[in-house]
């Protein structure tokens, strides 16, 4: 019989214990959930995963229309339980796809086949992890930028998902690349005329979309809803697109 919770995994990080944890709810029919946690606090669930899926989505139509017919690269800042990842490899149009995140241990669960997308992912030739920091490599720390293979690379897209939004972060040194000279400095690593699309949890903000007024040449916001079973309502997440000038 299958247990109600197990917990498969838990790792220590230097951000702190990182667990990967699978229950079974039985007010959704039995619906198998798998979480991230980091410490008591939730990175990602399965239960929620249409804004993330909406990040893609909404991300690659606009490199789309900019580059039509052509074979995109994109960089996935965060990877979490893959669902980002999935959908944008989904696009034909992608060519190449590397996604950047901070804990091994959520790239070792993708590559054991630990998470139900794991093994999508994995055999995907077009599909490459890059244990990095998101943030130190969008400005170029050290001289490597999103492909350690690579330097001076350019992306058709950037799709982040690692803080909660640009004013409630994992972790205040994250703060700097949610200003003009953060992202400023990204779009270094984007083509002329490059989207980058962020995922945020809190409903649109007038600072940052100021922020990316001054850098990209069109901003445009998604408000996302999606069922909320723990809530019993919907709930509403947000989903920015900005894009450079051609």
């Amino acid at each position: 019989m299958q247990r109600r919770f197990e917990e498969i995994d838990f790792q220590q990080t230097p951000l702190g214990e990182v667990i990967l944890r699978r229950r079974t709810m039985q007010t959704l029919g039995d619906k198998e959930i798998y979480e991230i946690m980091l410490g008591s606090e939730f990175l990602m669930s399965s239960l929620f995963t249409v804004v993330e899926e909406a990040l893609s989505t909404l991300g690659l139509a606009a490199a789309e229309r900019i580059f039509p017919d052509t074979t995109l690269d994109l960089v996935v800042g965060g990877l979490g339980l893959g669902y980002t990842a999935k959908v944008a490899l989904d696009h034909r149009s992608v060519g190449d796809l590397i996604v950047v995140d901070y804990l091994q241990p959520v790239i070792d669960w993708h590559q054991r086949g630990l998470v139900p997308l794991g093994e999508s992912l994995t055999d995907d030739a077009r599909c490459r992890f890059e244990h990095g920091d998101f943030f130190k490599r969008a400005i170029v720390d050290g001289g490597v930028g999103f492909d350690a293979r690579m330097m001076g690379r350019k992306f058709h897209a950037i799709l982040l998902d690692i803080d909660h939004s640009p004013d409630h972060l994992l972790n205040e040194r994250h703060a700097s690349f949610y200003q003009v000279d953060g992202l400023r400095k990204m779009t270094e690593q984007l083509y002329p005329g490059g989207v980058f699309a962020l995922w945020s949890d809190d409903p649109p903000e007038e600072t940052f979309m100021a922020a990316l007024g001054e850098v990209f040449e069109c901003v445009d916001t998604h408000v996302v809803p999606f069922e909320n079973p723990i809530l019993g309502r919907d709930s509403e997440s947000t989903v920015y697109v900005a894009r450079l000038a051609p």
